[in-house]
């Protein structure tokens, strides 16, 4: 192992322009300590880290993951599925993770659009499913992380080779990193072109403007595929240690920040939800957290002030899209005030490094108090879609990236979200943004969550339509709550109906699904 880490720092001394790099430098910046721990609480020191990686990357470049080739990874929380996916881009592969919880047709879409020529499968969690796509791909390499009656154990090749740790100069930072898949709830899946750049970015902005804890001790429970996986190599970057649980349940959760003294973690807010709800997170020693990670959809500002009493001041949110991934904005610990709902209520600021615009439909910048487009620009960005240069057109627009979303600035910086552009409501002619009619419901005390859609109508052409969850034994009347969101926003954003049901039905990254609420059966 020292030969190894002597090599590594000859030849990475300076170069942090691809996330190879990043990776190499962090697993090398330690000769000792436990950089992951894992589900069975196995863990692995930073050495056996760098030495795994390096064997990793000389495994998967004999398997033809080398500059340019696409390669997927289909797995549950695991160090060396979070190793594998960053060794094949330190070869200047380029990575689609594969969600989770995807479908067979949404997998073998996506293997098939972005011209996937390896996929990474963990058999504990994926078995079938990669048994699956391998009968119908015959064509495509499949290595496995468990051994499996299909494909190859890479782990296996991986103890057979040869540590590679050597920076690959030849990866530059315009060449492409991953290629994320969109959920594709309006239509086919959208794949997301992100250089090295992009992925560089996004970790020195973390790196840069976040409170991070001096020892990193960081639990992943959401996830990997998705925003979660982004945070591990700030925690390494910092000498910390990465605690992973193979997906998130509360028991689990809270017996690994007992444990393991957790001191930070990311979660989306039905996971935060979840947390406030059980009685168990009030009877565990959660007094190690110091920072909490939320994002992927906005949290309630009444759910928001009890996670901030029970918790303490430790919640740190971020917005971003695969587009421009995560770090777009931050509201920071310090500024998520319980006296300040109008601020709760917000996404933060922009981070640093970020250019960012509220547009209107000519391209120009709206004034403050003013609904525009959030638009951003910079080295963040994505380079566009596969395979879809009208709908990269669309987006990236006179040197801007036009997210979709719809927002308003004030006077001192401060975000706040009020629609995605496709879930504007036009009722009577009139704009309706949903935030502004679910935050009323939200302040009474018998609502426990609302999401408001609309809904065709012959009069108003679009009805403001309310779904409200109440809390277990509330009572309440749809007009109480009609007349409520009357008084404090008038009569254009009052719904016209109100439908109680018992939950908000979630997307599987545990977003608010308002194409599901449209579905006639759910309204009863």
């Amino acid at each position: 192992m020292n030969t190894t880490t002597a090599t590594m720092t000859t030849s990475a001394a300076g170069v942090q322009s691809t996330y190879g790099a990043l990776v190499t430098n962090a697993l090398g910046r330690r000769t000792a300590g436990t950089a992951f721990i894992a589900a069975d609480d196995t863990e692995i020191s930073f050495p056996e880290a760098l030495d795994l990686f390096g064997r990793l990357r000389t495994a998967l470049r004999a398997a033809g993951v080398t500059h340019g080739k696409g390669f997927g990874l289909l797995s549950a929380n695991r160090p060396d599925g979070w190793l594998a996916q960053w060794a094949g881009v330190a070869n200047g592969g380029r990575v689609t993770p594969l969600h989770p919880f995807g479908s067979f047709d949404d997998h073998f879409f996506i293997a098939q659009d972005a011209d996937l020529t390896v996929i990474i499968v963990d058999c504990a969690d994926h078995r079938e499913r990669g048994r699956q796509l391998a009968e119908a791909m015959p064509n495509t390499i499949f290595l496995t992380l468990d051994d499996a009656d299909f494909g190859t154990n890479l782990l296996r090749l991986a103890a057979d080779a040869e540590p590679d740790i050597a920076i690959d100069t030849a990866v530059t930072s315009d060449d492409t990193a991953m290629v994320i898949y969109t959920g594709g709830t309006t239509g086919r899946s959208k794949g997301v072109i992100l250089p090295h750049r992009a992925i560089v970015a996004n970790h020195l902005l973390q790196l840069a403007d976040w409170p991070w804890p001096s020892e990193p001790r960081f639990l992943v429970t959401a996830p990997m595929s998705h925003a979660t996986g982004w945070f591990p190599l700030g925690a390494l970057w910092f000498g910390g240690t990465v605690i992973m649980r193979r997906r998130f349940e509360i028991n689990a959760f809270l017996s690994a920040v007992s444990k393991h003294k957790v001191n930070m973690t990311f979660c989306v807010p039905s996971m935060v939800y979840s947390l406030l709800d059980d009685p168990s997170t009030a009877e565990t020693d959660l007094s190690s957290l110091e920072l909490l990670v939320y994002g992927g959809a906005p949290m309630t500002v009444p759910r928001l002030i009890k996670g901030l009493e029970l918790f303490g001041p430790i919640f740190l949110q971020l917005y971003g899209q695969s587009e421009m991934p995560n770090v777009v904005t931050t509201l920071l610990p310090s500024e998520h005030d319980p006296t300040r709902p109008d601020r709760l209520a917000s996404c933060g600021r922009p981070s640093a490094g970020i250019t960012l615009r509220l547009l209107d439909d000519n391209g120009d910048e709206v004034p403050p108090g003013t609904v525009g487009e959030l638009s951003v620009r910079g080295p963040l960005v994505m380079d566009g879609y596969r395979n879809l240069p009208e709908e990269t057109a669309k987006a990236l627009k006179d040197g801007w990236l036009r997210s979709g979303d719809l927002a308003v600035q004030n006077t001192d910086g401060f975000i706040t979200l009020v629609s995605r552009a496709k879930d504007v409501i036009i009722s009577g002619g009139f704009n309706v943004y949903p935030a502004e009619v679910e935050g009323p419901l939200l302040t009474h005390p018998a609502v426990a969550a609302a999401a408001v859609v609309g809904l065709p109508d012959d009069k108003w052409g679009e009805a403001v339509t309310a779904f409200v969850v109440l809390h277990e034994g509330a009572v309440v009347d749809g007009a109480d709550l009609m007349a409520l969101v009357k008084k404090r926003k008038g009569p254009i954003y009052t719904p016209k109906s109100v439908h109680f049901i018992e939950a908000v039905p979630l997307t599987s990254l545990g977003k608010p699904d308002k194409k599901a609420l449209r579905v006639p059966s759910v309204r009863g």
